[in-house]
């Protein structure tokens, strides 16, 4: 399986993110320091570069984020949000928003490792799309596991889950209230700028 494996501090840094947006909060780097200010970017590169961005907080390879373009071109409504929301639907993403990780690299590996239920029904493909309704609970064989242990109990981590998911406290289960939205999208992208970049 293709992994992105690229530094997360310097990309964020490069990209313009906050590194809290991936799950690393104290996450930093020190190349560039001194705050240069760089040569005005061309039409060109800021097109790749809010595109380099959303497939690095997904952690998308080109291929995969050609498909799921492709796919958004052909949905009614904006092609950019439609692009944005299909891949918010991810199980990888789901299960980082629901707090089950603690980063999306993380959830993915979890995910592909089976440690997932939708619907009562193992899943182990990361790029798996929810639907409404959708519930998404830790496998009952993986509950006990280290990882998982800190879900519940008086030390559990307490998560700010996004308006269309929903998890109770002291839980390992998470349920799918509607489909995102563009402003579910929890990072600034102009995604107007990677369909100029597509319909060239």
């Amino acid at each position: 399986m293709a992994k992105n494996n690229q530094p997360v501090a310097k990309r964020c840094k490069a990209l313009g993110l906050s590194p809290a947006v991936l799950g690393y909060s104290k996450k930093t780097t020190t190349r560039n320091s001194q705050n240069q200010t760089r040569k005005k970017q061309s039409e060109y590169a800021l097109q790749m570069n809010e595109k380099q961005k959303v497939k690095f907080v997904y952690g998308i390879l080109e291929k995969q984020f050609r498909t799921y373009y492709e796919k958004a071109e052909k949905m009614p409504g904006k092609t950019g949000e439609n692009l944005l929301t299909s891949i918010e639907r991810r199980l990888d993403n789901v299960v980082f928003r629901l707090g089950f990780a603690m980063t999306r690299r993380e959830a993915r590996q979890l995910v592909n490792h089976a440690h997932f239920t939708v619907n009562g029904k193992k899943v182990n493909i990361p790029s798996y799309q929810v639907s409404e309704g959708d519930i998404i609970e830790v496998r009952e064989s993986s509950r006990s596991s280290v990882i998982f242990k800190r879900l519940v109990g008086e030390d559990a981590v307490t998560v700010t889950t996004p308006a269309w998911l929903e998890r109770e406290k002291d839980s390992f289960k998470g349920k799918v209230l509607r489909l995102p939205v563009r402003e579910d999208v929890d990072f600034p992208v102009e995604e107007h700028l990677i369909v100029e970049l597509y319909s060239k």
